[in-house]
């Protein structure tokens, strides 16, 4: 059973910055077709926030572009953003996602919270 774990979110102030983390059990991104992360703010959908497809391709949702970089780790089993110049409109339940061919595996979601 894979697992996915997210970790690294809390409380900011404006401006600050956060790395989340998100480590998976399995040796699953060695043949992932895209790993990305997603969020979610209260009564609101979730929504893409960046993602790492095996083409090569790194895309970012608008409003994080510039601010945000995803990464990963294949040797670690994890996967990274590092969050800058963070804005209290990025205060959401942030998840991390991996697509595989036949399914998707996703994790619980970590809460980052940014104060004005």
């Amino acid at each position: 059973q894979v697992q996915l774990v997210e970790s690294g979110g809390g409380l900011v102030q404006d401006g600050g910055a956060l790395r989340l983390s998100c480590l998976a059990s399995g040796s699953i991104f060695e043949r992932f077709n895209v790993m990305a992360w997603y969020r979610q703010a209260p009564g609101k959908q979730r929504d893409f926030v960046a993602a790492i497809i095996n083409d090569g391709r790194v895309p970012y949702a608008e409003a994080v572009k510039g601010r945000f970089t995803i990464s990963r780790d294949i040797g670690k089993n994890m996967l990274y953003l590092q969050m800058d110049s963070l804005k209290p409109a990025d205060t959401a339940v942030y998840s991390c996602t991996v697509n595989l061919p036949g399914t998707d595996f996703w994790g619980q979601g970590t809460q980052v919270t940014v104060s004005s």
